[in-house]
């Protein structure tokens, strides 16, 4: 398992990136997020929710509310222009991070 306070500083990167292949919906974005951390990454509905809020309320992504076969209404949310911008931008940090860790991390010769 993994330490509680990486995911929590990167849920919402974690999120952008997700929904920047298309838009989701709650449920489906869990089923996802499980899916290609091979079950790594478990949201619950008391991490997920609260996070999308905050990248609703500062632009980043929006909610539209649809309603499904079934006739029940689905709130799908989408990455906004300032979301991709955000994304691109932590991607680029996080590749430059996670490779200066590697190097620090790899034993000595």
């Amino acid at each position: 398992m993994y330490d509680k306070e990486l995911l929590k500083g990167n849920t919402e990167t974690l999120l952008l990136a997700l929904l920047n292949d298309e838009p989701m919906y709650g449920y489906q974005i869990v089923k996802e997020m499980d899916r290609r951390s091979s079950g790594y990454f478990q949201f619950r509905e008391g991490t997920l929710y609260p996070a999308l809020h905050r990248l609703e309320k500062s632009g980043m992504i929006r909610g539209v509310w649809t309603p499904s076969e079934h006739g029940q209404q689905r709130r799908y949310y989408s990455l906004t222009e300032a979301g991709s911008k955000f994304l691109a931008a932590k991607s680029r940090e996080w590749q430059t991070f996670s490779a200066a860790v590697n190097l620090v991390m790899q034993p000595v010769r």
